[in-house]
């Protein structure tokens, strides 16, 4: 118990009147229990203290874990997300408290080392020949050689074009100057046309003989090259092969033998969890986030979970939307297959991504005819059905109108957002409006109530985005393969700690406007109660205020503003 002891951690304020949570943290939607809270406000002062500030330390993800001891004690674990080994930026002296990554300890066996060994001597050699002189030598010649042959037939074939050029200006000054009477009074100059004919033709074969002998001369010296070249290059493409066949051995082989507990107390590596879920292969780092090793080390030394959290502290990061000192839930790529199996046997609180929040709310219709509807959604609807939840406006509209033809839907707002959505009613009308989307001739409108006061009035922001494949839903920035976004912005009001915006989304991007809200490089400050890239409130204080377009059977203009209820 002594090394457990190591990393377990009291609670320096008197817990006494906490009542233990009913069950445990949900951890892909959770609001933080008060111990869970209390345990994060702990170690945010010890990172203070060690000199780990917002502006100053890179940026991390930590995790509590709050869990109750065999004597009946209540204290908590604390780790960071990803290999502690490698991870310089956090002082040794509290590294050495953080609950200990599983992948650390396969990594520094003896059998994990020696392969690793292997793998890095072949990568030295292939490394060491593709930088030798000899080579790169060989290189330069290939390239040379081609682009000397490629310049020398060139040439060749533009003289001979000109040759010919000049050929075919005799031939035709020959024929003007025999007729048909020359040939039979001179039959002398009559030869002399024929023989400077003859040798025009072999002028012209022999400079085609010319250019495929140069061809010819340029492929066998080319050649040669390239078979020196490439014995080299196959030495260097099999270490390659070699280098990545033992690299996937060894990839399988951290896979097998990281292995995880549940409640039940019952074993399952890597690989098969992935599998169960339908994947060939973890993401890399799966496993070394927080949450699966403080549930880990919980259940390899008796002690019984009771709630967790997990915060980001320091910098934001370039593309993902972290802020400092924000909790945020585990993420679906890595951590929810693993979470699945390991939560087993525990009591769990309810997914509230199962519930359906808008069950008893009313969609009201602001506008409709027999080509199209325009609806006020409220905020907890989907536009269309989800996996788990069927209610939407959509279902609703569809069912209110049931003789409607073809795809109601035109554009969406997400779940979390309300306001104007126009629905089509015909396929006509369809077919018209979706134009006008396309050209972007409908203009919207949004209002927006950020968390935090912008000094200037009005602004542009232009941030391409991703899905972020390991953690969907969310939206992420990236400059390399992302989709043009571009919002723009101008404030309507301020308040002491917000500002309330009118936002222009230019494209229409998932995520776009809360993305471009909280990014560090839009606004910076997260909308209120944006629960994926802020945190969470009464609800998402983002509304689509205003809607116009052209009418599709009649060209009116139709223009539609409903104000937010918040």
């Amino acid at each position: 118990m002594t090394a457990v002891n190591h990393y377990l951690t009291s609670f320096e304020k008197d817990i006494s009147n906490f009542s233990a949570p009913a069950s445990f943290t949900f951890p892909f939607s959770y609001q933080p229990h008060p111990l869970s809270s209390l345990a994060c406000e702990q170690l945010q002062r010890e990172l203070l203290q060690l000199g780990l500030t917002e502006t100053e330390f890179a940026g991390a993800m930590f995790g509590i874990l709050v869990v109750e001891t065999s004597e009946g004690d209540t204290m908590f674990l604390s780790a960071v997300s990803g290999s502690a080994k490698n991870n310089r930026r956090i002082p040794h002296a509290l590294l050495s408290k953080l609950t200990p990554t599983l992948s650390d300890k396969i990594t520094q066996s003896s059998d994990f080392l020696s392969i690793q060994q292997t793998i890095n001597d072949i990568t030295s050699e292939k490394r060491a020949l593709e930088d030798a002189s000899d080579y790169l030598q060989l290189v330069e010649d290939v390239q040379k050689a081609k682009s000397q042959a490629n310049a020398e037939i060139a040439a060749l074939q533009n003289q001979s074009a000109i040759n010919r050029k000049q050929r075919k200006e005799i031939r035709k000054s020959i024929e003007d100057n025999l007729s048909e009477v020359c040939r039979l009074t001179d039959p002398a100059a009559h030869q002399s046309a024929i023989e400077m004919s003859i040798s025009l033709a072999r002028e012209s074969v022999a400079d085609k003989k010319s250019i495929q002998a140069l061809k010819q001369q340029w492929q066998q010296e080319q050649q040669e090259l390239q078979h020196t070249l490439s014995k080299k290059q196959d030495i260097i493409e099999q270490l390659g092969k070699d280098r990545k066949k033992l690299s996937n051995k060894l990839i399988k082989s951290l896979f097998r033998s990281m292995t995880f507990l549940n409640a039940k107390q019952e074993s399952e590596n890597l690989l098969d969890i992935f599998r169960h879920e339908s994947l060939d292969k973890p993401p890399a780092g799966a496993g070394d986030c927080a949450a699966p090793k403080l549930l880990q080390f919980a259940y390899e030394n008796d002690l019984k979970p009771l709630c967790m959290a997990e915060f980001w502290w320091g910098k934001s990061p370039t593309s993902e939307i972290r802020k400092h000192g924000y909790f945020y839930p585990a993420c679906q790529g890595k951590c929810q297959p693993i979470l699945g199996h390991m939560l087993k046997g525990l009591s769990v609180d309810a997914n509230p991504l199962l519930i359906n929040p808008a069950e008893k709310l009313e969609l009201e219709i602001v506008y409709a005819d027999e080509h199209l509807v325009v609806v006020n959604k409220p905020a907890g609807l989907l536009s269309v059905p989800g996996k788990s939840i069927t209610d939407s406006v959509y279902t609703r509209i569809k069912e209110a109108y049931p003789d409607a033809q073809g795809n109601l839907i035109l554009h969406r707002l997400d779940m979390a957002t309300s306001g104007l959505l126009v629905l089509s009613l015909s396929n006509r009308a369809h077919k018209h409006l979706q134009k006008q989307f396309i050209n972007k001739e409908i203009a919207k409108r949004y209002v927006a109530e950020i968390d935090g006061v912008i000094q200037h009035d009005s602004g542009t922001i232009e941030l391409p985005l991703i899905t972020d494949h390991l953690d969907r839903p969310r939206q992420k920035v990236c400059f390399q393969t992302g989709k043009r976004a571009k919002t723009e912005w101008q404030v309507i009001s301020r308040n002491e700690d917000s500002t309330k915006l009118y936002m222009y989304p230019i494209t229409g991007r998932t995520h776009q406007l809360r993305v471009h809200c909280a990014h560090p490089e839009g606004l910076d400050t997260p909308i209120i109660g944006d629960n994926l890239y802020g945190t969470p409130a009464d609800r998402l204080r983002l509304h689509a205020q205003r809607l116009s377009f052209t009418h599709p059977v009649n060209k009116e203009t139709l223009v539609f503003e409903i104000e937010p209820d918040f």
